[in-house]
């Protein structure tokens, strides 16, 4: 995929039709992403196997597989540890967004979203090399085992 004007492939894992709408709507007001969607963690990680997308916006509450073990599945696997991924949850407590980060998510966004900032969010992963991400995983668990 030549990155000059080649749509850039947004993933949307989520249960709930009327968020996916709503994501999908957010992400095409860009009009620069191509969208697709799956309905639960299993779909989600078949997909990502089957259209290698750009960025995967996950749910975490799903059936079949949860959130955070998708993002520790694509995280584990070669093929997709480098692809940027965005949870967004109504879980909006802190420990739920440490774990969503420790579990390997470049970014962790609470239900009701705004628009612009998942567009930005996007954006922001899209631009992250594989080594920052692995050093900001790298200072996120230094920091945790020091807060315990």
């Amino acid at each position: 995929m030549n990155s000059g004007n080649a749509m850039k492939k947004v993933l949307v894992i989520d249960d709930n039709p009327t968020i996916v709408e709503l994501i999908k709507y957010a992400v095409n007001l860009q009009g620069v992403y191509q969208v697709a969607v799956a309905y639960d963690g299993v779909q989600g990680l078949e997909q990502v196997y089957a259209e290698h997308p750009d960025c995967v916006i996950i749910d975490v509450k799903m059936p079949r597989m949860g959130g955070y073990q998708l993002v520790r599945c694509l995280r584990g696997d070669a093929r997709t540890a480098d692809i940027p991924l965005i949870i967004l949850s109504a879980m909006t407590r802190e420990e739920d967004q440490m774990t969503g980060l420790l579990s390997g998510a470049d970014e962790y966004l609470t239900k009701p979203f705004k628009p612009t900032a998942l567009n930005e969010a996007i954006e922001r992963v899209l631009r992250l090399t594989p080594q920052e991400r692995q050093n900001r995983t790298d200072h996120l668990v230094r920091t945790q085992t020091d807060c315990e």
